[in-house]
């Protein structure tokens, strides 16, 4: 790799400051890989256990410790507070006081930790040829959103609708805004307000949905649509999970849980 003074740190902010990269992005020695190209100084500030699933839970927006605990249920309070912090002091994630009436503290990601989205969404694309093991199963509420975001095919068919996704197993943090446009789906948690279509399911069902037209097997699994079929239709039939090219890979391989024989962006 080249050496990382050539990748043009001092254009950035914060921790691409040669100065500011000693003083907030250094690790303790006996943790750090000691090397100078980018891939081993990325790694040394986000190659810790669980901080790269947390800049995952906070592409879509900022969120509460909790959110993130109920989001990353298997990290115990101190690796999550450890990773919060580890992050905060390399510049990628900050800490903010919401005004009120919300007066609650949220995490969220600084300019330069959003510039990690593509790295994210690029290895779990990659990892979505690695069969699964029995114990992965879990998938959080933005990750299934996020599979929306990155994979949904757009059509000049309808230029553009909204949908209010309700994912009943993730209670009030599985609510989101869904608009579809010619260049794609933008997710965010706050719903529209009149939405073409309010689609209430599971996680699973919806994962296992993608990529069908056909919404009779979607209601029969429980979900309800309100308002314009059609849209709901249109969101599940152009979220096409590429297939895997591993010849190792079974069919329901993906990164986070098995889901009708679909894939998702997880965690491991």
């Amino acid at each position: 790799m080249v050496p990382p003074q050539v990748w043009g740190y001092e254009a950035n902010s914060r921790c691409y400051d040669r100065a500011s990269v000693k003083e907030r992005c250094s690790v303790p020695a006996q943790r750090g890989y000691r090397q100078a190209c980018g891939v081993a100084r990325g790694l040394d500030i986000v190659g810790e256990r669980w901080s790269l699933l947390v800049v995952r839970e906070l592409l879509l927006g900022p969120k509460r410790f909790t959110d993130l605990q109920q989001a990353l249920p298997t990290a115990s309070p101190n690796a999550l507070s450890d990773r919060l912090r580890e992050l905060a002091d390399a510049g990628v994630v900050r800490r903010r006081q919401l005004p009120p009436p919300g007066n609650v503290r949220v995490y969220e990601l600084t300019a330069w930790g959003r510039g990690l989205e593509p790295i994210v969404v690029a290895l779990g694309t990659w990892a979505l040829a690695a069969p699964p093991t029995a114990e992965q199963r879990f998938v959080s509420a933005d990750s299934a959103m996020l599979t929306i975001r990155t994979f949904f095919v757009p059509t000049q068919q309808r230029p553009e609708a909204t949908l209010r996704i309700e994912l009943r197993d993730h209670g009030p943090a599985g609510v989101f805004g869904v608009r579809l446009t010619p260049d794609g789906a933008e997710v965010a948690h706050e719903p529209p307000e009149e939405p073409d279509a309010v689609l209430v399911t599971t996680t699973d069902t919806l994962l296992g949905a993608f990529g069908g037209d056909d919404l009779a097997g979607l209601v029969a699994a429980g979900a309800v649509i309100i308002g314009d079929p059609e849209v709901v239709r249109l969101l599940v039939a152009n979220s096409r999970i590429p297939a895997s090219t591993n010849q190792y890979a079974t069919a329901t391989s993906h990164l986070g849980g098995r889901v009708e024989g679909r894939q998702t962006l997880s965690e491991g």
